[in-house]
C-alpha cells in the first residue's frame, strides 16, 4: 500500500477579502457574512508549512509563484477543526477531489470558500 502523501488544509480568510475581491464575492452568492471566509487547499507538506508558504509568497526554484495570492493578502490562521477528520490521502487526483468535496461542503454550511 503506497504513504499518504497529501494533506487538505483550510485558512481563515479575513472578511475583507469578501467586499474586495470581486471573484471571490462572485463564487459565494450564499454568504450572509455571519460565518467566515475560508481558503481550502491541499499539499504534500504539513498544514502550517503551507500556510507559511502562502504568507511569505513562495517561489520554487525556477521562479514561479506557489502561493495563493488570496491568502497571502488575507490569510489570517489554520482552521484545523474543519480539516482534522480528514485523514491524508494517496494520489493527487484524491486529494484535488477532496478539497473541492470539502469547499462545496462548507459552502452548503454559508461559509464563503475560495479553492483552485
Amino acid at each position: 500500500m503506497p504513504k499518504a502523501q497529501y494533506r487538505i488544509y483550510v485558512v481563515e480568510l479575513s472578511k475583507k477579502v469578501f467586499t474586495e475581491n470581486r471573484k471571490f464575492r462572485e463564487a459565494n452568492p450564499q454568504f450572509n457574512g455571519v460565518l467566515q471566509c475560508l481558503y481550502v487547499g491541499m499539499t504534500s507538506k504539513t498544514a502550517k508549512e503551507r500556510f507559511l508558504q502562502h504568507k511569505t509568497g513562495y517561489r520554487n526554484k525556477k521562479g514561479h509563484k506557489l502561493s495563493a495570492n488570496i491568502v497571502e493578502k488575507y490569510g489570517t490562521y489554520l482552521r484545523p477543526s474543519l480539516y482534522n477528520h480528514i485523514d491524508p490521502l494517496d494520489t493527487r487526483l484524491e486529494a484535488l477531489q477532496m478539497e473541492e468535496a470539502l469547499a462545496l461542503s462548507l459552502r452548503r454550511q454559508r461559509y464563503a470558500v475560495w479553492f483552485n
